[in-house]
């Protein structure tokens, strides 16, 4: 019950400490989750792939070698997708503008779905050219690939490195992330195939590779895929929990009874929410401001709007049930 402390320390300060408090943290708080920092590290990302993927289908082609086609195949839908998740993250700053009150903040959502998406595709493509070689294996150039499969790695590598430190807050930046860690992965398993080869000569160990890698990106995108989504649906945003924010509300003085509580998601990086507070007594704008405040720094909620209602009637004809 630390909310209970929370509120309790709080009361003593006077509301215009709360408020000043309130100015310091929206542009600080609204920077550490911002994407804006990852502007490089797309430029970076989408430069070094794009020289990847030309060599990886040039060598692929040449050596004949589906599992470097296939990771080939594997970097360039993450080209696409971290060109969306790039475009998404610079709409997400744009000022809110006309019919779009939130901004385009929540194309961050949108972009995480179009990646995951991105991926089932390049997948199924792969897997299919996979099964056709099993049937007839033919022979690879094993040094070209283990060395142009080094490569990915080492490119791959640097890339999830990038964006490592956004992950935890950002879905979409968890998108480009997950990408690039998979895809050195799926280079490191290319180059462990292509040495197997020269070593015993199976050349069914090729379209295998191919077809494990189809298993490992199709597992890597399933939990994106549900997260874009859950959001895409205004589900509350994962670790929000919505009973101790009910029980925060409800502890506030002067709260007898809420309703009608949403919480949602703008953006991958920032939550809403609104509810209807009975309060007999009515409130002053301290309350608000105060409560606003706690909501911000107790739940990471940025965006609260809270409807006050003197007449204890009104929340009951709903049932004060009738919360999501």
């Amino acid at each position: 019950m630390g909310s209970h402390d929370h509120h309790g320390h709080h009361h003593h300060d006077d509301a215009g400490h709360s408020h000043d408090h309130g100015h310091d943290h929206g542009p600080g708080h609204g920077h550490v989750h911002a994407p804006a920092n990852f502007g490089k590290a797309f430029a970076v990302g989408i430069t070094l792939n794009t020289a990847l993927v030309v060599a990886e289908a040039t060598y692929g082609y040449v050596g004949n070698s589906t599992a470097l086609l296939a990771d080939a195949g594997h970097n360039l839908s993450d080209v696409l997708g971290l060109v969306v998740a790039w475009g998404a993250s610079v709409a997400a700053r744009r000022a809110p503008s006309g019919r779009f009150t939130y901004g385009l903040r929540a194309s961050t959502i949108l972009a995480a779905l179009a990646n995951a998406m991105f991926l089932l595709v390049a997948t199924g493509a792969i897997g299919w050219e996979a099964i056709l070689r099993l049937r007839e294996p033919e022979p690879v150039a094993g040094l070209t690939v283990m060395v142009v499969a080094g490569i990915g790695i080492l490119i791959n590598g640097f890339t999830a490195m990038l964006f490592a430190s956004g992950r935890k807050d950002d879905i979409n930046i968890e998108g480009a992330y997950l990408h690039m860690a998979a895809d050195a992965a799926v280079s490191l398993g290319v180059m462990i195939s292509a040495a197997l080869i020269i070593w015993t000569g199976w050349l069914w160990l090729d379209p295998v590779t191919s077809l494990v890698i189809c298993a490992t990106i199709l597992w890597s995108t399933t939990s994106l895929l549900r997260g874009s989504i859950d959001m895409s649906m205004a589900a509350a945003p994962k670790g929000t929990d919505l009973a101790a924010i009910r029980a925060f509300l409800l502890a506030r003085p002067g709260v007898s009874g809420i309703h009608d509580l949403h919480v949602w998601p703008i953006s991958t990086t920032e939550t809403a929410l609104t509810c209807h507070l009975v309060m007999p007594a009515g409130t002053g704008d301290a309350f608000l401001m105060e409560t606003t405040q706690l909501l911000k720094t107790s739940f990471r909620i940025g965006h609260t709007t809270l409807q006050v209602e003197t007449h204890p009637d009104n929340g009951c004809a709903l049932a004060p049930d009738d919360v999501v």
